[in-house]
């Protein structure tokens, strides 16, 4: 790694590491040696955990719920619905990040039609060039629990 590459490494790594990245060491060195947008990818996804998966546990958040409200009134557990609602949502967010970023096209539509792909930025909002693919595949390592999501289909 020649002088240059090593001081975008560092630079990187500190980055990670000032986001609260758990390893930030290994998602700098992936960017620099393989040219793969880690940080893009790890902003994209740092948020989903606390506010699309975590949040189905806190005070109030299934009392919103009509049918989750009558169910706990009806005494049902709430540690298990709230359990229910953030694995529920944990495979929302998983479906639609796998056909955002690695299908990339409709499977069942015809051969010429469309597809999409979700493109790094400059701060200043200038495509890079680079795709942010597969961020299904970093979706676990990125609960803040640090379990790995195994918590999502623990049997109490």
């Amino acid at each position: 790694m020649n002088d240059e590459d090593r001081a975008a490494l560092l630079a990187l790594r500190d980055s990670f590491a000032a986001l609260g990245a758990a390893d930030p060491d290994s998602w700098a060195l992936s960017e620099i040696s393989e040219d793969i947008p880690q940080l893009a990818r790890f902003l994209a996804l740092r948020r989903i955990w606390p506010e699309l998966i975590d949040s189905w546990a806190a005070p109030g958040a299934l009392e919103n719920i009509p049918a989750a409200a009558r169910l706990l009134a009806h005494g049902a557990d709430r540690s298990d619905l709230a359990q229910l609602a953030r694995v529920t949502a944990y495979e929302a967010v998983f479906g639609l990040l796998y056909n955002l970023t690695a299908a990339g096209r409709d499977g069942e539509a015809p051969d010429n039609s469309p597809g999409w792909r979700l493109m790094e930025t400059t701060a200043s909002g200038e495509l890079t060039g680079r795709a942010v693919r597969h961020l299904h595949e970093d979706l676990l390592t990125m609960d803040p629990s640090g379990r790995d999501g195994r918590d999502l289909w623990d049997r109490q």
